[in-house]
């Protein structure tokens, strides 16, 4: 498949050097992953990055003129084409159900340890939506992370690795006052809230607590962006904050997204100097406000290369000096909140080409379905906004323009038909190919049973 792998033999007696039993393969909208160390050259080369907080911006006007895409990556030849080595390695060596998902869970560490070196005094709450894998939670537990939930059931998964109560953060803006009750009762302290109605609730179900407002931020440079359904009105915000004092909770501070997948570091500045306002009016009121949620949307990379974590860090400590500590509030909590940055990266997908067709004679695209699509982990492919790189048996000969579609009975389920993809003029029937940068989003929006098809099995290695 173009990737450098060993043996089935020697990849056995490797694992057994090291004690590593690999976990068996299942199928759920859980994935599932075992641990083995991996070198950081590895996620050196998964991670390719630009080395400049100046040229994210020129990342970006790049990124906006959509040049045709070809599917023969651009990484290492160290990194097997694109696929980690171990990933690689353990696919060809095991036969698995296809489509599935092989996720390197010390990857996932390496991107812990680089984000925390970028900002040591923050603190890190794995959005857990973005991969609820007990050994994701595992690791990142024994590494000290600390989680962001959206639900009840993400806070009895945290809670059954061992995660203490006041490491989790009950983000999701949008509860049902149960599980607000349920939360508190557990010791749950931190909850996130956009409206006067949710602040109700919570005073209801969880008086006391800390509660910190998200406010309505505008996400230019993101692909996946996360506007207009989160948050409330910076001026609403602090007034609410004020609220919150008068009603028996703890007003703890202010949140953002700059939304999924940003490529411009230059987006926490804006949005700090937005916070910013809202700790100057609450402070008028006199609260004094001990947190600054920054959220997510560090990215992994796809079909272009990403900013480092150092390029984040320094963007995220000066916009917080200079608009929050300058003017006189304090240097607040900073929280951060990696969910694709931290496991998109360690997971690529192994699927397998269903049908190679063509719409009319005159039609130079191929239409090339494969086994997994829109419903079965390849959402965020919707309006083509998350494109990711593939890696096929034939990369290197002549390629020619395909259109990429799922295997559903809906007509919905087509991957890319604007994005000028391309893939090899001998793919084939049959073939296996890598879809890589796959570690996030992906099991956790796999259907449960549409048309029959399982949900994207996973495994680890």
């Amino acid at each position: 498949m173009g990737v450098s792998a060993p043996s089935s033999d020697a990849h056995a007696r490797a694992s057994a050097s090291k004690g590593h039993k690999p976990s068996q393969v299942k199928a759920t909208t859980d994935a599932s992953f075992s641990i083995k160390p991996v070198q950081s050259r590895v996620l050196k080369g998964v991670t390719m990055i630009v080395p400049q907080v100046g040229e994210a911006a020129r990342a970006l006007a790049d990124a906006q003129i959509k040049p045709q895409l070809t599917l023969v990556p651009d990484t290492p030849v160290q990194i097997a084409h694109g696929v980690p080595p171990r990933i690689a390695a353990y696919a060809a060596a095991h036969a698995l159900p296809s489509p599935c998902l092989i996720l390197d869970v010390d990857i996932v560490e390496q991107a812990f340890h680089g984000l925390s070196a970028a900002l040591p005094d923050a603190h890190i709450y794995y959005a857990v939506k973005a991969n609820p894998a007990p050994e994701v939670l595992a690791r990142l537990q024994a590494l000290g992370s600390n989680f962001d939930v959206a639900s009840r059931r993400e806070i009895e998964m945290c809670l059954a690795q061992g995660t203490s109560s006041n490491r989790i953060s009950f983000g999701n803006t949008i509860k049902k006052e149960s599980d607000i009750a349920f939360a508190h009762a557990v010791g749950v302290d931190l909850f996130a809230f956009d409206s006067e109605a949710e602040l109700e609730k919570l005073a209801r179900s969880a008086p006391g607590a800390k509660v910190y407002a998200r406010i309505l931020m505008e996400c230019e440079g993101a692909d996946w962006p996360l506007s207009r359904k989160f948050g409330c009105a910076p001026a609403m915000a602090a007034d609410l904050l004020i609220r919150a004092r008068d009603m028996g909770l703890v007003p703890w501070g202010v949140s953002f997204h700059v939304g999924s997948q940003q490529t411009n570091p230059a987006a926490f500045d804006y949005a700090v100097s937005v916070a910013a306002g809202v700790f100057a009016r609450v402070h008028e009121a006199g609260i004094r406000l001990g947190l600054l949620n920054v959220g997510g949307g560090f990215p992994s990379r796809y079909q272009h290369d990403v900013p480092t974590h150092t390029a984040y860090g320094d963007a995220i400590r000066n916009a917080v000096t200079r608009h929050i500590e300058a003017r006189g509030f304090g240097r607040p909590d900073v929280i951060v909140e990696p969910g694709r940055g931290m496991v998109g990266d360690a997971g690529v997908i192994q699927a397998e080409v269903v049908l190679i067709s063509r719409k009319d004679d005159t039609d130079p695209r191929r239409w090339v379905y494969l086994d997994i699509g829109k419903f079965s982990g390849l959402a965020e492919t919707m309006e083509e906004a998350i494109k990711y790189r593939f890696v096929t048996p034939h990369d290197g000969g002549p390629t020619g323009p395909v259109v990429l579609a799922g295997p559903t009975c809906d007509s919905a389920d087509i991957l890319y038909e604007k994005a000028d993809y391309c893939l090899p003029l001998d793919l084939a029937v049959g073939d296996k190919v890598f879809i890589l940068t796959t570690g996030a989003y992906t099991t956790t929006y796999s259907s449960v049973c549409f048309n029959g098809f399982d949900p994207l099995a996973s495994v680890c290695i």
